[in-house]
């Protein structure tokens, strides 16, 4: 599937869209180049949601956890771009977050690729010429 963010006021209908499409699915890994508007695109994801905390890239904290206020659903936000060794991410025990059951979007998962479920959702998000994203990816 593809969704074509135009420009950033139209980032919520692109997030509903994308939400329409997640299925059963509970682990999304976005993959873009730094810039590529991963954090904004969770943020608005995490909007539509219903999650009204302040929505920040996990950057040093490496996961966070937000609640949505309509439905209770927790949603965890990972960013892994400063993992040096995977098992900094055994100690975090990624396991409880990735196999819970609940939202989980992760960024810069090419750096803890072997440890993904079998069932994750890649997402890939690339800025166009002209300014515009373009995001892709497989709900089935």
């Amino acid at each position: 599937m593809e969704i074509q963010i135009q420009a950033i006021d139209r980032i919520q209908e692109a997030a509903k869209e994308f939400i329409q499409a997640m299925g059963d699915n509970t682990v999304f890994a976005l993959y873009g180049k730094m810039g590529a508007g991963k954090t904004t695109f969770i943020k608005a994801v995490c909007e539509v949601l219903g999650v009204s905390d302040v929505i920040t890239s996990p950057t040093f904290a490496i996961v966070n956890e937000y609640r949505s206020d309509e439905t209770g659903e927790l949603i965890y936000h990972f960013d892994f771009y400063r993992i040096k060794k995977l098992e900094e991410v055994y100690d975090m025990g990624y396991e409880d977050y990735f196999y819970s059951g609940a939202l989980c979007f992760i960024e810069w998962p090419e750096l803890v690729e072997e440890l993904l479920p079998g069932n994750v959702v890649k997402v890939t998000i690339e800025e166009q010429e002209d300014g515009s994203r373009l995001i892709q990816f497989d709900n089935e």
